[in-house]
């Protein structure tokens, strides 16, 4: 993920200042000398990292810190707060038009954002909320460009309105309003062409459907992997168009992400949501207090506890029986295909982990550990048994085990090896029946390990 460079060194900065039982004016200063060089490397607009160090310097310098029982972690808080503070501090919603009337949201940004996989990304977050949403197809002019939102709705079981590429933006829009009106939809989200860089036809297309369609919401779409040119772009579009709010693309990658840090402070328009994926569901919230924690290496339980509730769909009924099989060492190699399905959804067991406090600062060393080929080859052992095996382990006699080895593609001693350790789980599980937690707990969450 983005900023995992600059959380390691952040948690280098921290570990020496908690090491120090009592802290002097120049500990703080040299702190934060490093903390600069480490935000400014991380490609954070230099102004704003001017004034944040000024912000945290001149509330850390005081006697409350200093003098405190744990001035280490006082300083750390301070900069957990500025860095907040610096993001927006609040959570903010793409604004809805009240009652029955239409929202118009425009979507734009520059060619390769992602722009039109976030236009179905959001359509899918909003129609969850009870929304019926209509996409639109105003980019004439990029090859397949509506044949891709065609797709991504069809993917997201969103309507996309469309009339070629033989139609002016403008005249699009409006026709997709009055298509709007008679079907019933309340949300139309328009999504405009890119350029690959800003030019005055770019932005004279924009201006024109804003003059010409009541545009309620403009969202744009950057690209953090751009660095501080995503700031750049969304100050131009800002100044010429007029912004509502930021999505930020691409965070999944090893960018340094310094434009999540330096957008809000720079425009003043807030960050909505943040792009973790290629996947449609890939679309999280932007909440400013979970980024600076997670940027922290303090983790982020909340996302989490989101990602666990959104997609571990189980009903009491199933949970208990669930419960019964684990404390009883039931546990059987259908019940390790749902959870790795349920991991699977929440982006693996490497998004999962950088969730955790204290684990982001480790997930080198964790990621070079977790043998995603290994876990693909454990699920093609599962997937070669029949129904019947995967319930009933025991009837895996060697000819049964052959057959599987040679569906899965692997060695007859990866499935031998496979099962015993499966059976060691299910023993450890008979052993540890209060893993699973309180009775009639929704929301808990099982490891496929």
């Amino acid at each position: 993920m983005a900023f995992e460079s600059l959380t390691d060194k952040l948690q280098n900065v921290f570990k020496n200042l908690r090491s120090k039982g009592r802290l002097t004016e120049e500990d703080v200063k040299a702190a934060l000398k490093e903390v600069k060089m480490a935000l400014l490397e991380a490609d954070v607009n230099f102004k704003v990292v001017k004034q944040f160090i000024k912000s945290v310097e001149e509330r850390a310098i005081g006697s409350d810190v200093m003098n405190g029982l744990n001035p280490g972690q006082m300083v750390i808080k301070i900069v957990n707060e500025e860095m907040t503070a610096l993001m927006g501090s609040e959570t903010t919603e793409i604004k809805m038009q009240p009652g029955k009337a239409i929202t118009v949201i425009m979507m734009c940004g520059l060619q390769g954002a992602g722009k039109t996989t976030t236009t179905a990304k959001i359509a899918g977050k909003l129609k969850l909320k009870g929304k019926k949403c209509l996409l639109v197809a105003c980019d004439i002019y990029r090859p397949a460009a509506i044949k891709q939102l065609q797709v991504n709705g069809e993917k997201q079981q969103v309507d996309v309105f469309t009339m070629g590429e033989n139609h002016s933006p403008v005249d699009i829009a409006k026709a997709a309003l009055e298509h709007a009106e008679k079907n019933g939809h309340n949300v139309v989200i328009l999504d405009t062409a890119g350029r690959l860089h800003i030019d005055e036809a770019m932005m004279a297309e924009l201006q024109e459907i804003k003059e010409k369609v009541d545009v309620h919401q403009t969202i744009l779409v950057v690209d953090v992997m751009t660095g501080q040119d995503a700031v750049n772009v969304a100050k131009e579009f800002d100044e010429k168009v007029g912004i509502d709010g930021v999505i930020l693309s691409k965070m999944d990658g090893d960018s340094r992400g310094g434009s999540a840090l330096s957008i809000k402070a720079v425009t003043g328009k807030p960050i909505l949501f943040v792009g973790m994926g290629e996947k449609l569901s890939d679309l999280e919230q932007f909440y400013p207090d979970r980024m600076a924690s997670r940027i922290l290496g303090m983790g982020d339980v909340l996302t989490l506890i989101d990602k666990v509730q959104a997609n571990i769909d189980i009903d009491e009924d199933k949970e208990k029986e669930m419960a019964a099989k684990m404390k009883k060492g039931k546990f059987d190699f259908e019940d390790y295909l749902e959870s790795m399905k349920q991991m699977r959804n929440m982006g693996g067991i490497s998004s999962v982990l950088s969730m955790l406090p204290g684990v982001g600062a480790q997930m080198g060393d964790i990621e070079s550990m977790i043998d995603e080929k290994e876990l693909a080859r454990m699920e093609a052992i599962v997937l070669s048994m029949t129904v019947e095996e995967r319930r009933n382990p025991k009837i895996l006699n060697p000819s049964r085990k052959h057959r599987i080895a040679k569906g899965a593609g692997v060695d007859i001693a990866v499935v031998n090896r496979f099962i015993k350790q499966f059976e060691q789980s299910q023993k450890m599980m008979k052993q540890l029946p209060g893993m699973m937690g309180g009775k009639g707990k929704k929301g808990r969450f099982k490891f496929p390990f």
